[in-house]
């Protein structure tokens, strides 16, 4: 009798094992110092499938939080239909790319990763040209085909119209001259009749030459001499070009300038505070000659004191939340140009 029951247990201790593997096999438990960049990466998904699956709302995550890191429905799929998704992803395995276009937003779309895309290329960096052809990930690509076709549709949409948040010492020359209008143009979309305007107001601008930007200054963004993380700072800070402003935004949906930084440098596995500019002023050092991923700081715009940060990212630009979106603008630009502060190192990048 006792063998028996001996046998009866075993048997079902050996049942709930291979069940408990299959589960694991989709979950991941979060450890100490881990972000959704670096747990994406590890498991060769993206950020976006991440927040996604667990119905994340932001970036935060805390040790021994149990993360989907596969979707539900593929392990059912993929024992009885092996050979349909190999057609769709052989059909479809080379991505050709966009004015606009990087790594992240490309890895996004087809639901991979930059690192994948990197290795399946022999790319070294994050530097890509429009018509280059990329191959990608087929058995990502087969789950989300409509996605690949409506991305490209996307980009055109936001270079209609957009919008200026007027920041103290603001004029409609300077507004004017960086979204490449002249005054009557803005004063004309705008139904103004004097040159007045007052910090806190909305402006419709031109969206036209923003959107070019990164099109012209992008592609030189990648320094040799930088380290594996700071390409990643710059690959994840590019992927969020366009990304509306929002006043202590530090997630996707929208970006102040230091809920950027915050953002960025956290899923390129660096840790930064979630604090404001003179916070993140606290914690760097300042230096005479910067490199590619260090921090660019203004004063005096809309108050007093070092009052915005940015991404250094080469050519003599920085890319940065700032005006109504993520953009990137030359150090030369009319405005900052006369608000620039200093170049500085965060502490931890030592």
């Amino acid at each position: 009798m006792r063998k028996i029951i001996f046998t009866l247990f075993a048997a079902t201790a050996l049942t709930f094992a291979i069940g408990t593997s299959d589960t694991e096999a989709s979950t991941y438990t979060v450890k100490p110092g881990d972000t959704l960049w670096k747990i994406a990466s590890s498991n060769n998904i993206s950020v976006n499938q991440l927040l996604t699956w667990n119905k994340l709302s932001s970036n935060s995550i805390y040790p021994k939080q149990s993360l989907k890191v596969a979707a539900v429905s593929a392990p059912a799929a993929t024992p009885t239909k092996t050979s349909a998704p190999k057609t769709s992803a052989s059909s479809a395995s080379t991505y050709t790319v966009k004015a606009g276009d990087t790594l992240s937003h490309i890895a996004r779309i087809h639901s991979t990763s930059v690192s994948s895309i990197q290795q399946l290329n022999k790319l070294s960096g994050s530097n890509i040209r429009p018509g280059q052809k990329l191959t990608v990930s087929g058995k990502a690509q087969a789950t989300a085909p409509a996605t690949v076709v409506k991305a490209p549709a996307a980009a055109p949409a936001v270079s209609k119209t957009s919008t200026y948040r007027v920041v103290s010492g603001d004029t409609l020359t300077n507004i004017a001259k960086r979204y490449g209008m002249s005054v009557s143009q803005l004063m004309s979309s705008n139904g103004l009749k004097t040159s007045t305007i007052r910090v806190g107001q909305t402006l419709k601008v031109d969206g036209t030459s923003v959107s070019k930007q990164p099109v012209t200054v992008s592609n030189p963004v990648a320094a040799p001499s930088t380290s594996g993380k700071v390409s990643s700072v710059v690959s994840i800070a590019n992927s969020f070009l366009g990304t509306p402003y929002k006043w202590g935004g530090a997630a996707p949906g929208g970006f102040d300038c230091s809920g950027f930084i915050y953002y960025v440098y956290n899923q390129a596995g660096i840790t930064v505070p979630r604090t404001n500019t003179t916070g993140l002023d606290a914690i760097s050092s300042t230096v005479s000659s910067p490199q590619v991923g260090d921090l660019v700081f203004f004063k005096n715009t809309y108050r007093a004191g070092i009052s915005h940060v940015g991404i250094y990212i080469g050519n003599n630009s920085f890319l940065h939340a700032g005006g109504a979106k993520v953009q990137i603008t030359s150090m030369n630009d009319s405005y900052w140009g006369k608000h620039f502060d200093s170049y500085q190192r965060l502490n931890v990048m030592k």
